[in-house]
């Protein structure tokens, strides 16, 4: 019997079923009959609503002519669409999912650092806040700025180092602390939509900012 890792998996996020995972070693049903291998019981889901294929190319997803449709990374689905390593799936607006290729996508204890309810790919520039996909994607100066702490995870980076990474040592001059306060304010902001019981960017007075990432479960 082959591993569920090496099948790629579906990650329920916002919705009823949020937090459940699928291995994609067969096709899958999504709906709301009773019979479906993804049962999601909301009245917006027709009863045999989505279907997910695996090929030998890949990874299909098709609506079954649905009431409230299927969207795919927000674009709602008229015809089969092969999934690529991160997409989300929408099931009317009842229940998403995450899409990855294997389990091995989640950056766990990447590069030494310790896994926490916040996560970070560097490669893919995608943010996971307890197991839930930060979407749309953080801008790219909200990456920098989260990317430096996560590196630095408990370490206080002065505000001087966060400007330089974010803006580059040549604009450094130019940059206003209210620009820096604004940057981290809108970044808080984006965690919080997922996690408002903890506030992961810790400003220490006088010092700089530091990355509080609690364990997983913590």
């Amino acid at each position: 019997m082959e591993h569920e890792d090496e099948f790629p998996i579906l990650v329920a996020q916002e919705g009823p079923l949020k937090g459940q995972r699928w291995s994609l070693s067969h096709a899958l049903m999504v709906g709301r009959d009773p019979t479906c291998d993804i049962n999601v019981q909301d009245r917006q889901v027709s009863r045999f609503h989505a279907r997910i294929t695996p090929t030998t190319e890949g990874v299909t997803v098709e609506d079954l002519g649905s009431k409230n449709g299927t969207n795919h990374n927000g674009v709602e689905l008229t015809g089969p669409v092969m999934l690529q390593d991160g997409d989300l799936l929408g099931i009317a607006i009842a229940q998403q999912f995450l899409f990855l290729t294997s389990d091995a996508t989640m950056p766990l204890a990447e590069g030494g650092i310790r896994p926490g309810r916040l996560m970070m790919d560097n490669k893919s520039r995608r943010v996971w806040v307890n197991q839930q996909q930060v979407t749309p994607p953080l801008s790219a100066q909200q990456f920098k700025l989260l990317w430096l702490l996560y590196e630095n995870q408990g370490q206080v980076i002065s505000r001087a180092d966060l400007v330089a990474t974010v803006w580059g040592e040549d604009q450094m001059a130019g940059v206003s602390d209210q620009a820096l306060d604004a940057l981290i304010r809108r970044l808080r902001d984006r965690l919080a939509s997922l996690d408002p019981t903890h506030q992961y960017i810790d400003s220490v007075r006088g010092h700089g900012v530091r990355l509080d990432n609690p364990p997983t479960g913590g």
